[in-house]
């Protein structure tokens, strides 16, 4: 009787298991743009967010979520990111600034959806002629942007990651990707240690210490750490501290356009460049490919550190005012 029961039971697991198969663990996906795996769909189209860097705007919401964050110089010798989100959208972004056509143009190459509160001449011109999908705080201030009591304006506008979905359905945009770029990056066994030692890496705008940044690598968490005239940059909205797998700084033609200071940069023409990871730098160029600005070595892209990466745009590696020091 033993054994019929334990064969009636061999028979039944048999046919349960052909019937029913084991589910499967659904694979992650790895991260377009920090070569990082993440548990969320890589489709979700990009976003590109123009962002305030006064010292009255610091510290910013929402940049320990940015996969990339470009640094441009705008009028008066001050600097405004251009920040980038894919493989996450933080709960509060800000705050939130004017758009200027240099990042029209980046958003419009990397067909990402553009949030930016105001607009120079060119970049309205732009964005009026719909070169790119965007949401505008001029349109909506107090209802999708909102103000901050504990900033003062133009440099208290954020915008929430639900206001950011709702602006999809207001402007009618896709939310899906469609341009994708072709960065490449290292292995989580692979290592890049050719080129010179470098700890210490500091990118100049003017002599002005508000536009100085001063990154320090750590070894241990294959990070650089960034700092400002000696405070740390933080995102206020966790304290987390940003970390950053790659530092890359290109060399771009910059022209004064009008009176006020305004710039036209070319984002199209490819020029040298520096790489700064793994403790390490090397020179580099840099080339618009297919709209998004890659870093090349011997016509192939270079391959990144998976992780964060901070874009400095500089009229000069090594001008009278922008430069880029290292130390071992």
């Amino acid at each position: 009787m033993i054994a019929a029961v334990s064969v009636v039971c061999l028979g039944g697991c048999s046919s349960k298991d052909q019937s029913e198969p084991a589910e499967q663990e659904k694979p992650n996906d790895v991260s377009l743009f920090t070569g990082e795996l993440i548990t969320d769909s890589i489709d979700q189209r990009p976003i590109l967010a123009t962002i305030s860097n006064i010292p009255a705007a610091r510290p910013q919401s929402g940049l320990s979520d940015a996969d990339q964050i470009y640094e441009f110089l705008a009028e008066g010798q001050i600097t405004r990111y251009a920040a980038l989100f894919q493989s996450k959208v933080p709960d509060q972004l800000g705050p939130i600034r004017s758009a200027r056509d240099y990042f029209v143009q980046l958003a419009a190459g990397m067909d990402a959806f553009y949030v930016a509160h105001g607009y120079s001449p060119d970049a309205k011109k732009l964005l009026d002629g719909r070169v790119v999908d965007h949401i505008n705080g001029i349109n909506y201030d107090g209802t999708l942007f909102e103000r901050s009591a504990d900033r003062r304006a133009p440099h208290n506008s954020y915008i929430s990651k639900e206001h950011i979905e709702e602006a999809f359905s207001v402007t009618n945009a896709s939310e899906k990707i469609t341009a994708r770029p072709s960065f490449s990056f290292l292995n989580p066994d692979e290592s890049d240690k050719i080129g010179d030692m470098a700890s210490a890496v500091q990118v100049s705008y003017s002599s002005d210490p508000n536009f100085i940044s001063t990154y320090q690598y750590n070894q241990q968490a294959n990070r650089y750490y960034r700092s400002v005239n000696g405070i740390e940059t933080v995102d206020k909205l966790n304290e987390r501290r940003i970390e950053l797998a790659n530092i890359i700084v290109m060399e771009m033609d910059h022209q004064t356009v009008d009176q006020q200071g305004r710039l036209a940069i070319d984002l199209e023409s490819g020029g040298p460049a520096m790489l700064f990871h793994e403790g390490i730098a090397k020179s580099i160029e840099w080339q618009n490919k297919d709209g998004f600005l890659t870093p090349m070595d011997q016509d192939m892209p270079v391959k990144l550190t998976a992780g964060k990466t901070w874009i400095h745009i500089v009229p000069s590696l090594s001008g009278p005012f922008t430069s880029v020091t290292y130390t071992p």
